[in-house]
């Protein structure tokens, strides 16, 4: 039979149930979430490669339309398209690694709630208990005829604790059923945000791949009328092969003499070229770009965009721009050669330390032979051909090395 005190005790030690099964399960919640997290990247590094890729877009459009507004088919297009291409479907892929995130997290939230809901309906349970025990224990007796009944005034004592203990649990089930009913509120407030934010990006999703498709069926008629061009561009070929010819063989000059300098010159000046090689090899990865754009022509040997079986060799890369862009320094260096070749315009040569960087197809020259440079100084505008094609050609050289330039500009 239960006694009296009893009745107290029993929905009391029930009460802290609910709270700890729902502590449990946001805990359980917390972990596999950290579990899934491992490798993947955060919501703001997706949201920062998203803007990256939306100005690389841009930026394409901008060049694009330049190239367009001359009312001929050129490399020029399909490489500023390719890059619109490129750029769209790493902005894609970054909308859909959001959407996989937001996947998870609503997930998650789901568990939450429903954790949150058992435990409220259990929490309501336990406290229409506690009611019902109190009243079938104390049915007809007043909580006064409980303590006056007691035998003795240690008796008394021990009651008035029951009643305490019994008052607390009571306002203990009813504050967690009001703070649990109100977690449940925000937990599904927040599982409708996150649906929201994933139908936005959804719709997003949809729109950057129906520009996508076009990007590509455009992409296909360039190929088709450059390649009904294929003798005009095999004349391009063999004229850049030329005029790689005539360049290298004024830069292995200037290796040569600068070669030949390095046995005269002073412990000084020997010692002020050996710091500024230490500092330029520290930039590594993190050199300034020369102009604004992107890399339209990849260093070392490259399939033709356009002719099957034909080889470009490129001693840098090509960086297609926009009109009139200026076109600046990458480093601090002394200006050691200026010429003007046939098929790269103006040619201006920088050295720094043991390094040197090469600025072709320049429309105007800023600098002088001999003037000290300081990165980001202006050495002059690159040029824009008949096509209406903007490209700086952009060497690097260590000694007598060819070095790839993609490997030493910082990340875009």
């Amino acid at each position: 039979m239960r006694t009296p005190q009893s009745a107290f005790l029993i929905p009391f030690q029930v009460s802290m149930r609910g709270s700890s099964t729902q502590l449990l399960m946001l805990a359980l919640v917390c972990l596999f979430s950290a579990f899934g997290a491992v490798g993947q990247k955060t919501k703001s590094q997706l949201e920062e490669e998203k803007k990256e890729n939306l100005r690389k877009i841009a930026e394409a459009e901008r060049i694009l339309s330049e190239t367009a507004d001359e009312k001929k088919v050129t490399l020029g297009q399909l490489q500023a398209l390719n890059q619109q291409i490129n750029a769209r479907e790493n902005l894609i892929r970054s909308i859909g690694s959001e959407i996989r995130i937001l996947d998870n997290e609503i997930t998650d939230l789901r568990i939450v709630v429903n954790s949150l809901q058992n435990d409220l309906i259990l929490l309501k349970e336990e406290y229409a208990a506690q009611i019902y025990s109190s009243y079938k224990a104390n049915r007809g007796n007043s909580r006064l005829m409980f303590l006056f009944s007691a035998k003795n005034f240690n008796q008394l004592v021990q009651r008035l604790k029951y009643l305490e203990q019994y008052s607390e649990a009571r306002k203990l089930q009813a504050e967690q059923i009001e703070e649990v009913t109100k977690e449940l509120n925000d937990q599904r407030s927040k599982v409708e945000a996150k649906r929201a934010e994933q139908q936005t990006l959804l719709n997003q999703q949809v729109r950057e791949s129906r520009k996508l498709a076009r990007s590509k069926q455009k992409q296909s008629e360039l190929v088709a009328q450059l390649t009904k061009k294929e003798r005009q561009l095999r004349k391009e070929v063999e004229e850049r092969k030329e005029a790689n010819r005539r360049l290298n063989t004024l830069i292995a000059k200037i290796i040569e003499d600068e070669a030949k300098k390095s046995t005269t010159v002073s412990t000084a000046e020997a010692a002020s070229a050996a710091e500024l090689t230490r500092l330029f090899e520290s930039k590594k990865n993190n050199l300034e770009w020369p102009v604004s754009g992107f890399i339209a022509s990849k260093f070392g040997n490259q399939p033709h965009p356009v002719l099957k079986r034909i080889t470009v060799v490129n001693h840098g890369v090509g960086i297609q721009t926009e009109k009139d862009s200026k076109v600046k320094a990458v480093f601090d260096g002394v200006v050691s050669e200026i010429w003007v070749l046939q098929g790269k315009n103006n040619v201006v040569v920088l050295r720094h330390g043991d390094y040197m960087t090469v600025y072709a197809k320049l429309k105007t020259v800023n600098v002088k032979k001999g003037q000290m440079i300081r990165s980001n100084d202006i050495i002059g505008e690159v040029y824009t051909d008949r096509d209406g094609v903007s490209e700086l050609e952009f060497q690097l050289y260590k000694g007598a090395s060819k070095l790839n330039p993609e490997n030493w500009l910082a990340m875009k």
